[in-house]
């Protein structure tokens, strides 16, 4: 076990606690990364406290949803970030957080890279709902930081950094500040200190390293309470070469790891004097077809992502990778709502089907039809409480002692009801079949790759490992969430 400081709120000065979080993450491979002996920072920390081998992601199970999930606690109904690609009814225009190149173009770089950068931190992510950074800072006496990663909002306003030629033109373009940890290093853009590091503006294959960097001096220069080790480079490595080669990029995010940890004196004195969680923000699984989202509403007048026609459009069609959520933008909602949810159950490669019937959710697919929403009738396995009407052959999901077992789609129920209560979502959301992909809006899918995005157990659950903070004692049964985890650094810093 840990010899760390305990999670306790009578010690006054509880152990410095870093969430590395490594994207996408697959368990099989964590496993086989740390029986081969390929990820011994890992492995490490898996032998001083606990591994758990499914932890549910958000749905859509993408980055940009499950990122704010992690950093806040909460799902999509409360944070407000429904998805990769998505439509904005306040402005009737297409947000787009970086898909792809490709997809960014169509959109404009320009405004991806704000809405990216800014816009999801600032104005998407919702102010009512504070970000683990925010709780900390509020106490005026954690130290929080924070390395390349989606959500980063603080208390602490940072200009753009003027170390690099790239970056002096970029506070030129952008021409506005962030809040953020105390300590914020954002690819090249932020940089709260002067050091070694450069991520050539956070290019793949260059992130992990900057992280590594990063975080190796914020150790050795004593800097931090709390620190969020963004490791990204996995997500691309899966992208391109599929899941089963992540033990290679998960060897070279341990190899990073093991570089903060080497700055601390060596694995043990730095164990010794840290809690760690290294966490999946969700899976991925290896991608043979695509799916033809605009083919199959090329009869509707869909809204293109140069905002052209806006006023005649029908529809807003937003692919993220294996989930897709589709907008109904004309006033006979009903009527409209009936033909797109018949012809989206009748796409090859659609899984399931979402939207909205009354004051319920119904999901339709293949193996049936069934409609839910809360209520008393059954729990499910984290103990929430539904009703349930139609066939549970939908989610291939039994009943039994009383509880709602949803393996397949793991906390499913939850995760569908978030999304589709979150004001930003679509009005219909799609989840895709395994081994199926939507491209992009830059004609981009990973055909003989990996992806991510449905509701499946085969992107939902990712890796989750611990040591010198306790697990909620609700959690002690399993059925763990991406959004355990901010709780359990609160509950640590005494800042609940």
């Amino acid at each position: 076990m840990s010899t760390a400081k305990p999670s306790d709120p009578a010690n006054p000065t509880p152990a410095k606690l870093i969430l590395t979080v490594i994207d996408g993450m697959k368990p099989t491979m964590v496993q086989r990364a740390m029986s081969s002996g390929d990820a011994p920072a890992l492995k490490a920390i898996a032998d001083r406290g606990q591994y758990v081998p499914g932890c549910a992601a958000a749905f859509p199970s993408v980055t940009p949803v499950c990122a704010a999930t992690i950093a806040t606690g909460v799902l999509q109904d409360v944070h407000e970030i429904p998805s990769m690609n998505w439509y904005s009814r306040a402005e009737q225009r297409y947000v787009e957080y970086g898909s792809s190149f490709s997809a960014s173009r169509r959109f404009g770089l320009n405004r991806q890279l704000v809405d990216t950068i800014f816009n999801m931190n600032a104005t998407h992510l919702s102010p009512d709902v504070p970000t683990v950074f925010e709780t900390l800072d509020d106490t005026e006496q954690v130290r929080t930081a924070g390395t390349t990663y989606l959500i980063y909002r603080g208390r602490h306003e940072h200009e753009i950094s003027r170390d690099f030629a790239l970056t002096r033109a970029a506070s030129q373009l952008f021409k506005r500040s962030a809040l953020g940890p105390r300590e914020l290093f954002y690819a090249d853009i932020f940089a709260s200190r002067k050091t070694s590091c450069w991520s050539r503006m956070g290019l793949p294959g260059m992130r992990d390293q900057h992280a590594g960097c990063v975080g190796s001096y914020l150790v050795e220069n004593d800097l931090f309470d709390f620190m969020l080790l963004s490791l990204p480079d996995n997500d691309a490595h899966s992208h391109k070469n599929g899941p089963h080669a992540q033990i290679q990029s998960i060897a070279a995010a341990d190899a990073e790891l093991w570089r903060v940890m080497e700055a601390g004196g060596g694995t043990d004195a730095f164990l010794d004097e840290h809690a760690m969680i290294v966490m999946a923000d969700h899976s991925h699984s290896s991608i043979e077809r695509r799916i033809d989202l605009t083919g199959a509403f090329a009869d509707w007048r869909v809204l293109p992502p140069s905002g052209a026609g806006a006023r005649h459009a029908e529809l807003a069609l937003c692919p993220a990778q294996r989930s897709a959520m589709i907008y109904l933008l004309l006033e006979a909602r009903e009527s409209a709502l009936t033909s797109v949810v018949e012809r989206a159950r009748a796409i090859e490669g659609v899984d399931l089907v979402m939207w909205w019937d009354a004051e319920r959710v119904r999901i339709g697919g293949e193996r049936g039809e069934l409609s839910f929403a809360p209520g008393d009738e059954v729990a499910d396995a984290r103990g929430r409480r539904w009703s349930v009407d139609g066939e549970l052959d939908t989610l291939l999901a039994h009943v039994e002692d009383g509880v709602l077992h949803c393996d397949n789609y793991p906390d499913g129920l939850t995760r569908v009801w978030a999304a589709m209560n979150c004001p930003t979502s679509g009005d219909v959301l799609l989840s895709a079949e395994p081994a199926y992909e939507f491209p992009d809006w830059g004609n981009r899918a990973h055909v003989r790759g990996g992806s991510h995005g449905s509701l499946h157990r085969v992107d939902s659950l990712g890796a989750l490992l611990f040591c010198g903070v306790p697990a909620p004692p609700q959690r002690t049964d399993g059925n763990w969430s991406i959004a355990d985890v901010a709780p359990m650094i609160i509950e640590h810093f005494g800042a609940a």
